[in-house]
């Protein structure tokens, strides 16, 4: 059977994104390593242009390029970053992001704060020399995020962060969603989710850890965020090191009880608790391919995809589990062990 596509019943379809390449000049060619995947939010998407920009000319460097010889000094300020969602005036935006009960889909915010620390964590490394090689930041974690109040999705947003922290090869990002409070005119009142993201440089060529510009705070909160920054960096050495059993030790006793009501459960039935179920009862998994449209500006699995798709998995659980929705509060700690191919 032919095909004919001048046919009135032939329906043309045609791509409702824009694309990488300059249709007009071949010589003004985008390459593909600055057009990422195409399936995520359009502040991802402008993040991603934004940065695109900043290292348009040293993405695809030279291998022989060297690497930055004289490390800068910047202050917090150089590298603050704001969003704005116009929730209350953009309708195809706010569809976008509203979950079903009206509020703001977490996962997709998840997305926005990766990208936008990663933006961060560019400008913070960026020199002004176009002739070194630049740096390959990843994300290591996500230390803390508080969810401290309900966000709605009718209300203008804006999300603003800054570098806080930096170590030899580490960076640490701390993020604020702001919403305006009805009727408050506290600052303090307007945040509504915090975050703090810590980002690592890998040196292009070699794939270790390289050195990052210094930081220099300016204002007494800076200073506070700093030394507040650091002795999360300390504690996180402590853990990694010998104090590890001396930390974990006072959730011990804790989790021996746990597992003697357990073996109760599972040996005795008839004399455990009616209203306990084993917790390999409330489990569910979500298994998925990674699809190139899911890459990031390296060519790898978008860190804030894997996030989206981490919490929304616990949301169902915790959904599940209680038959009510659940409310968020906060993530304690989110670890990125190593890169995700979008061939996994």
């Amino acid at each position: 059977m032919e095909s004919n596509s001048s046919s009135p019943n032939t329906i043309p379809v045609f791509s409702t994104l824009a694309s990488p390449f300059d249709e007009n000049s071949d010589s003004n060619r985008k390459p593909l390593s600055l057009w990422p995947g195409m399936y995520h939010s359009p502040v991802t998407n402008a993040l991603w242009e934004t940065r695109s920009k900043i290292f348009e000319t040293l993405l695809d460097p030279p291998i022989d390029a060297p690497p930055q010889s004289q490390l800068l000094t910047k202050n917090p300020s150089e590298s603050r970053t704001c969003i704005l969602y116009n929730f209350s005036t953009d309708f195809i935006l706010r569809e976008q992001y509203r979950d079903p009960w009206n509020e703001v889909r977490i996962g997709k915010l998840l997305e926005d704060l990766d990208a936008l620390a990663g933006t961060i964590s560019v400008k913070h490394c960026s020199d002004v020399d176009s002739m070194t090689r630049p740096l390959y930041l990843v994300t290591a974690s996500v230390d803390k995020m508080v969810l401290k109040k309900p966000i709605s999705v009718d209300t203008d947003l804006k999300m603003v962060g800054a570098v806080i922290w930096v170590g030899f090869s580490s960076i640490e990002i701390q993020l604020d969603v702001i919403q305006p409070a009805n009727g408050s005119s506290d600052p303090s009142e307007s945040v509504a989710l915090t975050a703090n993201f810590i980002f690592v440089a890998r040196d292009y060529k070699t794939g270790k850890a390289a050195p990052v510009n210094r930081l220099c705070p300016e204002t007494e909160a800076e200073k506070l965020l700093y030394e507040a920054a650091e002795a999360r960096n300390n504690l996180r050495k402590r853990k990694r090191g010998g104090d590890r059993k001396e930390i974990e030790n006072g959730g011990v006793n804790r989790l021996e009880e746990l597992l003697a009501e357990g073996r109760i459960f599972c040996d005795m039935p008839a004399l455990a608790d009616r209203d306990t179920i084993l917790l390999k009862d409330t489990r569910l998994e979500n298994s998925l391919i990674c699809q190139p449209q899911q890459r990031n500006i390296h060519g790898r699995i978008f860190g804030g995809f894997l996030m989206l798709r981490a919490f929304e998995l616990a949301f169902s659980t915790a959904y599940a589990f209680a038959g009510l929705m659940p409310s968020f509060l906060e993530v304690d700690h989110v670890n990125f062990l190593r890169p995700v191919s979008a061939l996994s």
